[in-house]
């Protein structure tokens, strides 16, 4: 069993149990195949927009009324999404970080209740057990859990924090973060924010003023807007995506809770619309179920047969 399959499994199953009650007893690709593939890969909370740009491409891929088995058809529909989730046109291995920035500085955004402090909490021990120095910034001041959470995550993997009272600025909070990551010789700064989606001139004037203070210290940081999706919420994740990035320059993706969603397939559609590359996936509670994302990995999970019947 591959890494992903675990995560991806209930939409995996969810999907072949679909696409194999539409073809079954079927000689060709017809309409009715098609249709049935539309309603399975809609089911996964691909999006409308992407699951049709699929489907386009699929039928040029394949004559309609040609016969082709499933295994064929699967072997597709693979080709095609791989394409689509190279955003940017980069087919490269993903670097989940760039160290020749020192510190390397990442700003974690996202909603309340996405998993984005645990993400925080799992990137520290990730890179603690690479033998790297954290600094750790309990920049969303608004919520105590946040800071209590974070807390206990530090001490855990070995990071450090930095933290101040409840109600603080944010902004003063990163600040003195990265700081201190330069002050201490720390190769990696993960600063956690506001898990707010209020009004959106209000979250881009806190994002934009977090990355001013930061280019005090770091000139050229952040290095990473990380934004942090929860993939069981389905088309909501769409709508954040879209909000965060007119807020500010999101550069990559965590989605998290993959092993308790069928809708796996929003992490297609997210790539695909809003050309954001995906860096992690959450597959599980624990510590280690933070994933760097590889993209022939998650294809082959998604699309594998392997314990559909179980």
């Amino acid at each position: 069993m591959g890494i992903f399959d675990k995560g991806v499994q209930k939409t995996n199953r969810n999907f072949f149990q679909r696409l194999s009650r539409a073809i079954a007893g079927r000689s060709r690709v017809d309409d009715d195949v098609l249709d049935a593939m539309e309603e399975a890969l809609l089911s996964s909370d691909m999006g409308v927009d992407t699951t049709l740009k699929l489907l386009d491409n699929l039928e040029e891929t394949v004559e309609k009324d040609k016969y082709m088995s499933m295994d064929e058809l699967v072997e597709i529909l693979r080709g095609e999404i791989a394409l689509l989730l190279d955003a940017g046109g980069d087919d490269s291995p993903v670097q989940p970080f760039d160290f020749s920035k020192k510190p390397y500085v990442m700003l974690v955004v996202g909603v309340n209740g996405v998993g984005k402090t645990t993400t925080i909490g799992k990137l520290a021990s990730m890179l603690r057990a690479m033998g790297k120095k954290v600094v750790v910034g309990a920049a969303d001041t608004f919520r105590a859990a946040a800071v209590e959470q974070l807390t206990l995550w530090a001490e855990r993997s070995g990071a450090e924090i930095v933290k101040q009272a409840m109600g603080s600025d944010p902004a003063s909070v990163a600040y003195d973060a990265v700081r201190a990551a330069v002050a201490r010789d720390a190769d990696v700064v993960l600063i956690d924010t506001a898990g707010r989606l209020h009004n959106r001139i209000d979250l881009m004037n806190e994002l934009t003023k977090i990355r001013n203070v930061i280019r005090k210290v770091v000139p050229d940081g952040p290095h990473e807007v990380l934004l942090v999706l929860d993939s069981s919420t389905g088309q909501n994740a769409f709508v954040q995506a879209r909000e965060f990035s007119r807020a500010t320059d999101v550069t990559a993706l965590a989605v998290t809770k993959l092993d308790g969603s069928a809708k796996g397939g929003v992490v297609i559609g997210i790539v695909d619309q809003f050309r954001i590359p995906v860096k992690f996936i959450g597959i599980g509670e624990g510590v280690d179920d933070l994933k760097v994302f590889d993209k022939a990995e998650f294809v082959r999970s998604l699309f594998s047969k392997e314990d559909i019947n179980k």
